[in-house]
């Protein structure tokens, strides 16, 4: 009785803490590539994810540094001005494109000029407001910077798994492909989660390597509770947080989220989705008869706001 009272007082204030009709802040800077190769690599995926998060609705805010302008001081700057106007409610996504290094205690990313460290995008990041937080860190020894980004409510997904697998990466061609790809919505939701970027780039880049009959040199893993060892698979605690962590709306989710007519309707949706995924995280702690009473409520709720959106 105990445990169950527990599990339901987390999941309330689970569900409380979800967002209402909220704006997403996305940040994706293209570091220094070195050679003309990867400065194109770099730049191309960038502003692939660049018109993938304008296309996505209203509520996006859209920053992308690229070339001389992926400096330390202007992503120093955007990431301040984020945290000057974003609110709790809202979400915000980093994503870094390019090359790093780990001296096996600092993780750098490498941009224009001076470098920026783990320990500093973190203390940037942690003044923004926003409760739900996503760093995609594409870049080569990227394991090494999880440790100095993790932490409650912010997920953390590395193209390597440690701050020694130095070559360069592919994994970031893979996670653009992942959210330009419907077939990544493995629920059908209309959304890409950030597990199910994760999952599907990870999935091709090991069949990159397969393909090319080379040695894997680098192994994406993730943290999203804040407290653990990076994984590569879910488990009981972790993958939660990537799980209900909507990238990016397509398909009909994407034309309601750019109808001002729905998007409130659009993030009842959204809410109702998070809340019985935080359900079937409780779902063994729950008592049967009570889990079951709340995930067909919500199910309901959720069938007639569908019906609503689809008028």
């Amino acid at each position: 009785m105990r445990l169950a009272l527990l599990c339901r007082c987390l999941l309330c204030t689970l569900i409380a803490a979800l967002p209402a009709h909220a704006s997403v802040y996305y940040v994706t800077a293209a570091g220094l590539g070195g050679e003309p190769d990867y400065d194109q690599r770099f730049t191309a995926n960038a502003k692939d994810l660049d018109k993938l998060f304008k296309d996505s609705g209203n509520g996006a805010h859209v920053y992308t540094l690229t070339g001389n302008q992926a400096t330390k001081a202007h992503l120093t700057e955007t990431l301040a001005l984020i945290a000057h106007d974003a609110r709790p409610e809202d979400d915000f996504v980093l994503i870094l494109i390019g090359h790093g290094s780990f001296d096996g205690v600092e993780y750098k990313f490498n941009l224009v000029g001076p470098d920026i460290t783990a320990t500093e995008l973190a203390g940037l990041s942690d003044r923004i407001p926003a409760k739900r937080q996503l760093i995609v860190n594409a870049t080569s020894a990227s394991g090494g910077s999880i440790a100095a980004l993790e932490r409650p409510g912010r997920g953390v997904i590395a193209a390597t798994k440690t701050g020694t697998e130095k070559n360069a990466t592919v994994f970031a061609r893979y996670w653009v492909e992942a959210l330009q790809d419907p077939t990544a919505d493995l629920d059908k939701s209309d959304s890409i989660s950030a597990m199910e970027a994760f999952s599907y780039a990870q999935r091709k880049t090991a069949a990159f390597y397969e393909s090319q009959k080379r040695l894997a040199t680098e192994h994406a893993v993730f943290e999203d509770t804040g407290r653990s060892e990076a994984v590569r698979e879910p488990t009981k605690s972790e993958g939660i947080l990537l799980a209900s962590f909507p990238v990016l709306r397509i398909g009909a989710a994407q034309k309601q989220a750019n109808d001002p007519a729905k998007q409130g309707l659009l993030a009842k949706k959204e809410d109702l989705e998070q809340k019985i995924d935080a359900l079937k995280y409780q779902k063994a702690a729950m008592d049967p008869a009570d889990y079951k009473q709340q995930l067909t409520a919500a199910l309901v709720q959720l069938a007639q706001i569908q019906q609503e959106l689809d008028k």
